[in-house]
C-alpha cells in the first residue's frame, strides 16, 4: 500500500457529533495520510468542530455547502430525508471545491479497524465502488433498502465517476423520501442497476468491509492478539475486519460510563463481537470527553438511560432462558 493522501467526506449534526469524532479517530489510527471533510448539519456541530481544530479534518458549514436548489427541496423533506438527499451533493461539492482526484463518502457511524486502502486498492482502473448489504437471500428488507448500501462510496474525478455521481445527485434532488414509490426508496435504491447503467463500477469483494448488524449472521468475528478478523461461515474465508457499520447503535450514559448497544438487531454477541462494541465504546467515550472540554453543557445526544436498563434486563432474561434450555437438554440426554 502507498502512503498517498486519501480523501473522505461525511455529514452529521450535533446529535451524531461523537460518532463522527469516533470515525475520525479510527481514521487517524489506521490511515497514515488522510483528510476528512465534514459538512456540519447544524451550527453547534460546526462551532465545536471549529473549536477542536482537529488535524486532517476540514469542517464545512451548511451556509457554505447548501445550494439554492437544495434549500428549495429542504422545505419538503424531513431531517433524515434531507440528509439522504444531500449525500451525493456532499461528495460532488467536496470533489469540486477541493479539486480532488477521488473522494470516498463514509457514514458517520462507521468505525475503521484497518486501513481502508485495502478496499480502495480493489478498484484498480474502475471509477466507482459499491458495497452490498449482504442481507439474507430473498429478504424483504432488500426490496426496501436495495442491493447496495450508501456507507462507503468512492468516486474518481473522471468522466465515468462524475457522470454516475451527477446522475445520482440530480435524482436525489428530484426525489428522495423515506417511502417506497415507483421502485425508489431514499437515496439507496437508485444504485441497484449501476453495474449495468454506468461503466467503471466495481462491487467490493473485500470480506472485511461492509460488516454490519444486518449481515452478522454470515460471519464470525475473531480477535487475534488485538487485531480483528472476519470469518465467513459458508466458505471459511478469513480476512481483516476493515470497517464495521454501527447502524442503529444507541449510545447511553450510565453510571458515569458510555455504553453502546446493537439495538434493535438480534445478533449473537460472542466475546469477539462484544469486543468490537467495547472498542466503539472507548472511541465514543474519548469523543465525549473531548467535546465536554469545549462545551460543558452540550447535549451529547445520549439515549434515555431507562431504555438502556430495559435493554440490559431483556438481554439478561434471554441469556437466562438459553442457559435453562441448555441445562434441560443436557439433563435429558
Amino acid at each position: 500500500m502507498s502512503e498517498k493522501i486519501l480523501h473522505f467526506c461525511t455529514l452529521f449534526d450535533s446529535n451524531y457529533l461523537t460518532r463522527g469524532l469516533a470515525l475520525y479517530e479510527s481514521l487517524r489510527k489506521y490511515c497514515p495520510e488522510f483528510i476528512l471533510y465534514v459538512v456540519a448539519f447544524d451550527d453547534k456541530c460546526y462551532e465545536i468542530l471549529s473549536k477542536l481544530k482537529l488535524p486532517n479534518l476540514i469542517a464545512i458549514s451548511l451556509k457554505e455547502f447548501e445550494s439554492p436548489e437544495l434549500l428549495e427541496v429542504k422545505k419538503t423533506r424531513t431531517q433524515q430525508e434531507y440528509c439522504w438527499t444531500c449525500t451525493s451533493s456532499v461528495i460532488s461539492y467536496t470533489i469540486k471545491k477541493y479539486n480532488l482526484d477521488m473522494c470516498t463518502y463514509v457514514d458517520a457511524d462507521l468505525l475503521f479497524f484497518a486501513n481502508p486502502e485495502l478496499i480502495l486498492d480493489e478498484m484498480g482502473e474502475k471509477s466507482v465502488l459499491l458495497t452490498e448489504h449482504r442481507l439474507p437471500d430473498n429478504s424483504p428488507k432488500s426490496k426496501l433498502a436495495g442491493q447496495y448500501c450508501v456507507q462507503f462510496m468512492p468516486f474518481k474525478n473522471n468522466d465515468n465517476g462524475m457522470n454516475a455521481l451527477t446522475w445520482w445527485k440530480d435524482k436525489c434532488v428530484e426525489w428522495c423520501y423515506a417511502r417506497i414509490e415507483d421502485g425508489k426508496y431514499g437515496d439507496q435504491k437508485y444504485l441497484d442497476d449501476w453495474t449495468d447503467r454506468f461503466p467503471g463500477v466495481h462491487v467490493m469483494d473485500q470480506l472485511g468491509g461492509g460488516v454490519a448488524p444486518w449481515n452478522m449472521f454470515r460471519y464470525k468475528i475473531i480477535n487475534d492478539n488485538g487485531k480483528f478478523f472476519v470469518l465467513e461461515k459458508s466458505t471459511g474465508r478469513k480476512k481483516p475486519l476493515i470497517f464495521y457499520h454501527f447502524h442503529s447503535t444507541k449510545i447511553f450514559s450510565f453510571l458515569g460510563k458510555v455504553k453502546s448497544t446493537y439495538w434493535p438487531y438480534d445478533i449473537n454477541l460472542d466475546l469477539s463481537t462484544k469486543q468490537i462494541y467495547n472498542t466503539y465504546n472507548s472511541y465514543i467515550y474519548s469523543a465525549v470527553e473531548s467535546v465536554r472540554i469545549i462545551e460543558l453543557d452540550f447535549n451529547l445526544g445520549f439515549a434515555k438511560t431507562s431504555n438502556y436498563l430495559r435493554f440490559t434486563v431483556k438481554k439478561s432474561i434471554e441469556t437466562l432462558k438459553r442457559s435453562v434450555k441448555i441445562l434441560i437438554k443436557s439433563f435429558l440426554q
